[in-house]
């Protein structure tokens, strides 16, 4: 199943949307992040565009207003890092996530999606990862 999430302000301005590949309409907070996350790397580790955009700034990048530019551009972003720092900033409150405009309480709670779920997720300080 195909969810589309939105990267949204506090006053629910769109900034970014993407689509993701869920495997069951049961699913976890975790596994909506990390499948977010996986989906962001796997695209740019596939292509290499100049920018990444994606939920967390990867370690070695710098944020510009087009999304974050590596220093070294040729250099693949490490997946793993990058969920677990996703997953370590929705605990520590660095981001929180509305799944049909109510808020997901922790990491292991169950959601049930389906093709009309609406996902924000909704910054609240930068993210820096792997």
């Amino acid at each position: 199943m195909v969810l589309t999430i939105k990267d949204a302000t506090f006053t629910g301005d769109i900034l970014n949307q993407i689509e993701i590949a869920v495997k069951n309409e049961r699913t976890t907070v975790k596994e909506l992040i990390s499948a977010r996350v996986e989906s962001e790397v796997n695209t740019y580790n596939k292509n290499l565009p100049e920018y990444f955009k994606g939920l967390i700034q990867p370690k070695e990048a710098e944020k510009t207003l087009n999304g974050f530019k590596l220093k070294n551009r040729g250099k693949h972003i490490d997946i793993e890092k990058q969920v677990l720092v996703a997953l370590d900033a929705f605990q520590k409150n660095g981001y929180f996530i509305l799944i049909d405009n109510k808020q997901a309480e922790d990491l292991e709670q169950e959601v049930l999606v389906s093709t009309t779920t609406e996902i924000a997720f909704v910054k609240l300080t930068q993210l820096v990862g792997g």
